[in-house]
């Protein structure tokens, strides 16, 4: 296919070389600027009478748009507004989230998206990205090519089967918002450029009833499916991306408990893949506790650990902290047994139902012999923190009110600071409410939460509640991962990442939060990437060097400006090294190449 347009930077300064005119200009995203067009450019695009005349920094249209965005009554209102937004001018749409990052975050990702995904069939206006049937495998390979990129013009795809949506469960096909919304803060926090991400649903059926009983509803109609169909499905699913886009990382999103796992270990190790439930979370809660326990002037292999929803992300959280712990020099099977994980059916422990990733944490029956219990036989939460005496208390449940006042106060008089985490989200779902803890506490808990919360006023100190939101972690890992070219996700390039954040946070003084605040978001994801690259390095994962590393990775954050414009009959191709996935000019300097390509419907509109 003929490319429309490239965005492509040298020496800092990105040019757009566009190949089409007049509305068809104006008719993509990335290349409507809208009035802010200057009287050349206009004349040089064929855009002359198709904008008001007056030309306006992006400045200007900055406070048009942010006054519009204000005037929506609600936010899934504002959410249909940034959409809209983004389909008009997506340059103007990041660089407004980017000014209002803190305000506008909540709205494009969670916990507003949420709201937006249920509500996909009925607001739905215009396609984006790609909608892969589990009825059509062997068109999978046609639709990656059909979306119009190249194989090197990808970094990130972010796939979901929309099975386990941020706490409000199967979506089926609505689940291609969480897919955009992650992207949307991939290139907001780590600068991936807005052509270099894509969107995919698996659609492979869905059991929500209310679903499958809308006449709206726009996904494949029938229960999902699963077993041998499923699993062939996906295996089709990663080959074709790794054979279309062999550069790119292939983020897996809100898998169901049983698949998460299972699919992230069976591809992880011959392709690059990174799942965030798992490893995102993970990350970013143990930046949570190692910053806490450093507040408190501790170790994390000193601290005795109850998860409270040991599924998907409570084991990878747990995962990711004993593997800290056999960083400082604690014997691997000792650190297993700092911490003692909840699932539907209580403690997990010997003898009982649980699936293969919860046993290295089960507790023997011997154990338990002496324990004082409410009700015998039974092991709650609240027998487990007076049985264990927990440092650390950790929330992924998805059972609001779950850390009771009795609970609490057991840890608060049994440690003088103790680390609570209620990280389930909406709020709605919270195991607690930030100011009850501090109360209950004190003022003595360490926090972090799922959920943003105020500040909480307690004996005259304002207590800031750390937010343990994944955007700190997983636009940076991308962005390490991409710098560097990494074959494939390794551990220690997770663990990289939350050592990272952690290093830029300092909680030791009383109501200080434990993590970084989203203002601090684009700086956080460059230290993350560093970090990320360096453990890539480290396992012989990269496929690229890092010459000047700070500098590299600054140059790979694309900024929201709009760009030099260049009027062209043709867009001149590049080449690209297979070595190292950067593109260079002809005479072999080093550039940063974004492309978008016509389809036939286009092609044949330009003629």
């Amino acid at each position: 296919m003929p490319r429309q347009f490239q965005f492509h930077t040298t020496n800092g300064v990105e040019t757009a070389e566009i190949a089409v005119r007049g509305r068809q200009v104006l008719a993509r995203p990335m290349l409507n600027f809208g009035p802010g067009y200057t009287a050349e450019e206009r004349r040089a695009l064929g855009l002359t009478g198709l904008l008001p005349p007056a030309v306006n920094t992006m400045s200007e249209q900055l406070k048009r748009v942010y006054t519009q965005f204000k005037a929506r009554p609600d936010n899934l209102a504002k959410y249909v507004y940034l959409n809209s937004l983004q389909d008009l001018n997506e340059i103007l749409f990041y660089r407004l989230v980017t000014e209002h990052l803190d305000e506008m975050l909540p709205i494009i990702y969670t916990p507003t998206v949420g709201e937006a995904i249920q509500k996909f069939s009925s607001t739905f206006d215009r396609a984006r990205g790609i909608y892969l049937s589990i009825d059509e495998p062997e068109a999978i390979t046609f639709a990656l090519e059909s979306y119009g990129s190249n194989s090197g013009d990808v970094d990130v795809i972010v796939a979901t089967d929309s099975e386990g949506i941020l706490g409000i469960g199967d979506q089926g096909v609505g689940g291609i918002r969480i897919s955009i919304g992650k992207l949307a803060v991939y290139t907001t926090a780590a600068g991936i450029h807005p052509l270099r991400g894509l969107p995919i649903v698996l659609d492979v059926g869905t059991d929500n009833l209310e679903l499958l009983n809308d006449p709206n509803y726009l996904g494949v109609r029938k229960a999902r499916v699963r077993g041998k169909q499923y699993d062939e499905f996906i295996d089709t699913f990663v080959k074709a991306v790794h054979q279309t886009f062999p550069n790119a990382l292939l983020h897996f999103e809100d898998f169901g408990a049983n698949n998460a796992h299972r699919v992230l270990e069976t591809y992880r190790d011959d392709y690059c893949t990174f799942n965030d439930d798992i490893q995102g979370t993970a990350a970013v809660v143990v930046a949570a506790a190692l910053s806490a326990v450093k507040a408190k002037g501790e170790r994390l292999s000193d601290q005795r650990i109850v998860v409270h929803g040991a599924g998907t992300a409570g084991i990878g959280i747990t995962d990711l902290l004993c593997d800290i712990m056999v960083r400082e020099g604690t014997d691997p099977e000792e650190a297993s047994k700092k911490f003692w994980g909840l699932g539907s059916r209580g403690l997990l422990r010997t003898g009982t139902k649980m699936r293969p990733f919860q046993e290295r944490y089960a507790r023997d029956s011997s154990e338990l012999k002496d324990w004082d219990l409410k009700v015998p036989d039974r092991y709650d939460l609240v027998d487990v923190v007076k049985n264990v005496n927990p440092t650390i208390l950790i929330g992924t449940s998805a059972q609001p009110a779950a850390f009771t006042e009795e609970i609490v106060t057991h840890m608060a008089a049994t440690c003088e600071r103790p680390i609570i985490m209620p990280l389930s989200n909406p709020t709605s779902k919270s195991e607690a409410i930030a100011s009850d803890v501090i109360k209950w506490t004190q003022g003595r808990a360490l926090m972090a939460t799922g959920s943003p919360f105020d500040p909480v006023h307690y004996a005259g100190i304002d207590y800031h509640i750390a937010q343990a939101n994944n955007a700190l972690v997983f636009p940076g890992i991308g962005l390490g991962t991409v710098a560097i070219r990494a074959s494939k996700v390794t551990d220690n390039m997770i663990a990289a990442a939350a050592i990272a954040v952690a290093e830029m946070s300092n909680a030791t003084r009383r109501g200080s939060a434990v993590l970084p605040g989203l203002q601090q978001l684009r700086a956080v994801s460059a230290a993350v990437a560093l970090k990320v690259a360096e453990a890539a390095e480290e396992d012989g994962v990269a496929r690229a060097t890092l010459e000047n590393p700070i500098q590299d990775i600054h140059e790979l954050m694309w900024q929201p400006r709009y760009p030099k414009v260049r009027a062209v009959l043709e867009v001149a191709q590049r080449s690209a090294r297979p070595t190292d996935g950067r593109v260079y000019e002809p005479n072999g300097d080093p550039i940063t190449d974004h492309f978008a390509n016509a389809g036939p419907d286009e092609i044949a509109a330009q003629a």
